[in-house]
């Protein structure tokens, strides 16, 4: 009996029921579109990664104010084009964290040829002498602190300051920039499993008990860091520090290639998740955009790394003089793109160790 009843109230209640087209039609369009989305999330996540693990565009990937969705969801739905020319990202190292962390100690170049072949790590003495705009002639790293500011410190305005300070040294537009400080640098170690750093003289650090022997090793995060800070004891003082930093960059390019990370989604997210808040952007997010867009077409992600030719100091010098013999050669090839050429013409000023 309550079988037959209740056979017969669905009976009734049938013509109410939607018509299920339209609602399998709806399931079948957001089935394609999460595929369509996570087809673009994996082919892009070379290039995400490898312009993150370099510095690039990670905070870009944390939701912006006011619900925004990441960008990594738009990077792929934009209509600009592809840049085609020679691509610049300064990367500025912070000796420190937090507030008091005011001096750009490590400035780093990232040149992107024309042709993708590789990227080019250009280090720029942090005691260069400079023209800093509106604030005279002074060391390179001294352009970070006088835009930041004493009354309300703002770290953009700091790297603002030094994007124009290069910009007037080198002759070369500046894409893109980042700021790290070394919470970030340890955080990016830590989550690629270590970097391998090839160091051509011992380094006994000055902050803690380690030393750091001549040859190749694995390096956390603390010990990174501590390896970046050094400059008192080495031969060549901040121009070693500069190509250690180099060194270093370029293993965690390639420790991240070694470890899949720049392929597997899953890691990426994790990554960039993790670094994120501990770093700056340049404010113009569409330029870098445009540079992880154009990650995929490098031939070879394997950096070479170069340092701004200097003079030695004399004794009565208080900052570093570009040297008058290469810098002008160096800085016209590499406004003119043509690093590739220059460093096979000068293969001792190209890092070696690995």
């Amino acid at each position: 009996m309550i079988e037959d009843d209740l056979r017969a109230a669905f009976a009734r209640h049938e013509p109410l029921i939607p018509p299920t087209g339209p609602l399998r039609a709806a399931i079948d369009r957001l089935t394609i579109r999460r595929r369509r989305r996570r087809r673009r999330w994996q082919a892009g996540g070379v290039a995400l990664a490898l312009l993150g693990v370099l510095g690039i565009g990670v905070p870009l990937l944390t939701p912006e104010r006011g619900g925004r969705p990441p960008v990594a969801e738009l990077l792929y739905e934009t209509t600009r084009p592809v840049p085609t020319g020679a691509l610049n990202i300064l990367l500025l190292g912070l000796d420190g964290d937090g507030p008091e962390a005011t001096r750009a100690d490590a400035v780093l170049l990232v040149h992107i040829p024309a042709d993708r072949s590789r990227p080019y790590l250009v280090s720029l003495p942090r005691d260069l002498g400079v023209s800093i705009p509106g604030h005279g002639t002074d060391k390179l790293n001294a352009a970070f602190p006088a835009g930041v500011g004493s009354t309300r410190p703002e770290m953009t305005k700091g790297y603002e300051l030094t994007r124009r300070t290069v910009v007037e040294l080198t002759g070369v537009r500046v894409d893109a920039g980042l700021v790290l400080t070394y919470r970030a640098v340890s955080a990016l170690t830590d989550a690629v499993g270590g970097v391998q750093v090839c160091l051509k003289d011992r380094v006994r650090s000055v902050h803690t008990p380690r030393v750091f022997p001549a040859g190749c090793q694995r390096l956390d995060g603390a010990a990174s860091v501590d390896l970046l800070r050094q400059r008192y004891g080495l031969p060549a003082g901040s121009q070693d520090r500069d190509r250690n930093a180099r060194l270093f960059a370029a293993g965690l390019v390639r420790q991240a290639t070694d470890q899949g990370v720049l392929t597997d989604p899953v890691r990426l997210t994790r990554l960039l998740t993790t670094v994120g808040p501990d770093l700056v952007a340049s404010p113009d997010r569409a330029a870098i955009l445009d540079l992880l867009r154009i990650a995929p077409t490098l031939r070879s992600v394997e950096p070479v790394g170069l340092g701004l030719p200097v003079a030695l100091p004399s004794a009565r010098d208080r900052s570093l003089r570009a040297d008058p013999t290469f810098v002008p050669e160096f800085l016209k090839a590499l406004r003119e793109d043509r690093l590739g050429e220059w460093a096979a013409r000068h293969p001792t000023l190209v890092d070696q160790a690995r």
